[in-house]
């Protein structure tokens, strides 16, 4: 499997080698095509986010798998209302962040690959609830909706999606167990996993999210998280 980076970070590349995965930076050159591609570096550090991934795609034989990692940020839901596979994407034109994007996701869906549109991803040390700790409190609503998954679940569906060998299709990655920022918080707070506790959200105006559900990914792919929840990878009941 040949993972592309666009990030010029040799941190892990060690531990990408030890399990059979070359990896490789912005610029680097193959002899051959791979059966197996992953492009999911984020686009802060590309100024051509869609021709990087163009470039990922034109090493990758159209066997096996090609895969992408978006967000589910482009899925057209709002209100805390539920969202699926199913639902519309953002149209183009409703933000530069969603058009980069949707412009990378069009790339791999032409060159016959496939999309893991993620939730956000957290371990203990990164995600949105080690952010607000580290704040202390926040001017934003405490109901909107939050949806995750660990990233070691991203990890596992991204393996098992590729290893299906789809072709040109787009799947959800979450945990299915949505939560508002302030029931994360609270979690947080009565693990006893932290040093420090979150005092608050002070926020009452401001958008709300959406609850994520990828029943459909699971059942097609046969796949089900480690973590089935934030509350119980914090050790507590759901």
């Amino acid at each position: 499997m040949q993972s592309f980076r666009s990030e010029c970070n040799h941190n892990h590349h060690s531990e990408l080698t030890h399990v059979g995965i070359i990896p490789s930076l912005k610029g680097s050159t193959f002899s051959q095509k791979v059966p197996y591609v992953i492009f999911c570096a984020p686009p802060s550090r590309s100024d051509d986010y869609a021709a990087d991934v163009r470039i990922a795609a034109s090493n990758w034989s159209r066997e096996g798998s090609f895969l992408f990692t978006s967000s589910t940020t482009l899925y057209d839901c709002s209100d805390n209302g539920l969202c699926n596979e199913d639902c519309a994407s953002v149209p183009i034109g409703r933000s530069p962040r969603t058009d980069v994007l949707l412009k990378a996701e069009n790339v791999v869906l032409e060159a016959g690959g496939c999309v893991l549109r993620l939730a956000g991803l957290y371990k203990i040390d990164r995600g949105a609830h080690f952010f607000w700790l580290r704040k202390g409190s926040l001017d934003s609503r405490p109901d909107h909706i939050i949806n995750q998954i660990h990233y070691e679940d991203a990890a596992s569906l991204a393996i098992s999606l590729m290893k299906k060998g789809h072709k040109g299709r787009i799947f959800l990655g979450c945990d299915n167990k949505p939560l508002s920022r302030q029931e994360i918080m609270d979690a947080v707070n009565r693990s006893g996993k932290f040093d420090t506790k979150f005092e608050g959200f002070t926020g009452r105006d401001g958008p709300l999210g959406k609850r994520m559900e990828n029943l459909k990914t699971r059942v097609e792919i046969g796949w089900e998280p480690k973590y089935p929840s934030f509350t119980e990878f914090l050790g507590l009941n759901n």
